[in-house]
């Protein structure tokens, strides 16, 4: 029994089909899965979607005015509205930022879904196709 088991293990490792269909089940996935994963943190990055919200309510590009020393109402008014419109800016572009990169990972995850099950679905959709053929030549 040993013997037979032993010689089962020795051909599943030499033969071809089973090297395929061990590649295409169990190895290519999770490649295909890394690579997924890999796209993901690749727009989590390049988005920076952490850091935004992080600096969420930020000064645009640190552009920010001083008060100055002293009590000036004109230079306090004006000091206060370019700081709030440069805090405004940053909302702004921030907010649009962190919707693009949500948007793109939203479009990656289900673009990689749709790879992984593909990958499982084309072997059926190949012989389907090779099937169909073969009844259209013999109709």
């Amino acid at each position: 029994m040993v013997n037979g088991v032993s010689n089962f293990i020795s051909l599943a490792k030499t033969n071809i089909i089973w090297l395929f269909l061990k590649w295409y089940f169990f190895k290519a996935p999770v490649k295909i899965i890394k690579i997924w994963r890999n796209y993901l943190m690749f727009g989590l990055n390049y988005f920076s979607i952490g850091l935004l919200l992080k600096t969420y309510f930020s000064y645009w590009r640190k552009y920010s005015w001083s008060y100055g020393r002293g009590f000036d109402l004109n230079r306090y008014l004006m000091a206060f509205s370019s700081n709030l419109i440069s805090r405004i800016i940053g909302v702004i572009i921030r907010t649009v930022l962190i919707i693009t990169g949500i948007i793109f990972e939203i479009l990656i995850f289900i673009l990689g879904l749709i790879a992984f099950l593909g990958w499982f679905v084309l072997p059926i959709i190949i012989f389907s196709l090779y099937a169909l053929g073969f009844e259209l030549l013999l109709s």
